[in-house]
């Protein structure tokens, strides 16, 4: 069976999605998401409204409405790790700190998924809780648990606000 690696990433923005302090981040994100769907090895993304300019945060964790999140599968890490680290997104994450709260745990995870199946919110949300329960394992884990990825160790990936 070919397997997929799905991601989930998410954050609480320092303000609500039409606040000034956040611009700048909303501005970016339809570039963002755009220039994934089109990097080799993009699979799926978890789409929000389609409303330009607000990519998926309407996906609310817990009901709150400053949690936003990012779900996708690759086909493979080196895709995924290509477009975090090699291309524009990564300006977004250096920036992170103006956008988001530094939140205290930790709030990327990935896990391989059977070619074809698209994870929901709340299957990314429980392995999420389980790689914060029991660290990096096969179930669910975070960079350095893939031997295959490198660039996350010479780029910085540094727990501050959202990764």
């Amino acid at each position: 069976m070919t397997m997929q690696l799905a991601e989930l990433n998410v954050g609480r923005l320092l303000a609500p999605t039409d606040d000034p302090r956040v611009a700048d981040f909303m501005a970016g994100l339809d570039q963002v998401n755009s220039l994934g769907k089109r990097m080799p090895g993009f699979v799926w993304m978890m789409e929000g409204s389609g409303e330009p300019g607000m990519g998926n945060t309407e996906a609310k964790i817990g009901g709150d409405p400053q949690f936003v999140s990012n779900l996708t599968v690759w086909e493979d890490a080196a895709s995924l790790e290509t477009f975090v680290w090699k291309t524009v997104h990564k300006q977004f994450y250096d920036q992170r700190a103006d956008w988001f709260e530094v939140l205290g745990k930790m709030h990327f995870v990935m896990w391989w998924v059977p070619a074809g199946h698209r994870p929901s919110l709340d299957e990314a949300l429980k392995k999420l809780a389980y790689k914060q329960e029991h660290g990096d394992s096969d179930a669910a884990f975070g960079w350095s648990y893939l031997k295959e990825a490198q660039a996350w160790e010479t780029h910085g990936c540094a727990e501050v606000a959202a990764e």
